[in-house]
């Protein structure tokens, strides 16, 4: 499995911030008040961010302490560890295009809704950061019989 790159992450932060924009832009355009995440989701992001890594450590402890692990125990905490970075940078991203849809309005926006958006932000680069983390703890050494190559076996009867 490889690890999430950089690239991907941004992706998924731009199209979640393209997102969040055009959200806050068409309920607008149809007289509905702009979109504010709840206060309790930045909570929620924090908490996956410890199960994320809290899946992951034991993976960790047992390869440094070269103890042989269930390789689907470790490919289990993994893809979770990719999931929450995936979700984080989406969040962060969409969080990023609501502040900006309400920055750039006439009016001064309201506090409440600005330190909502930025928890948002600050939860989600959070998750993305335990979840890269929890994704380096997953990382297993290679078997000393994946290093070697191998030799094609004998054909039967011994000819050429």
């Amino acid at each position: 499995m490889r690890r999430t790159s950089a690239g991907v992450l941004v992706g998924l932060a731009a199209i979640g911030a393209g997102a969040g924009f055009l959200l806050d832009q068409l309920l607008t355009s149809t007289g509905r008040a702009t979109f504010t995440p709840s206060l309790f989701l930045p909570v929620l992001l924090i908490l996956i961010a410890a199960a994320s890594v809290g899946v992951a450590w034991p993976v960790r402890r047992s390869v440094r302490s070269r103890i042989r692990i269930d390789p689907f125990r470790a490919l289990r905490a993994a893809t979770l560890a990719r999931a929450s970075s995936l979700l984080g940078a989406l969040l962060a991203g969409f969080g990023v295009g609501l502040l900006l849809f309400l920055l750039t309005r006439p009016i001064d926006p309201p506090v409440g809704s600005t330190v909502a958006m930025a928890a948002l932000i600050v939860g989600a680069l959070v998750l993305v950061a335990a979840a890269l983390v929890a994704e380096q703890f997953c990382t297993l050494p290679k078997d000393p019989d994946d290093s070697e190559p191998r030799e094609p076996a004998p054909e039967p009867g011994g000819g050429h």
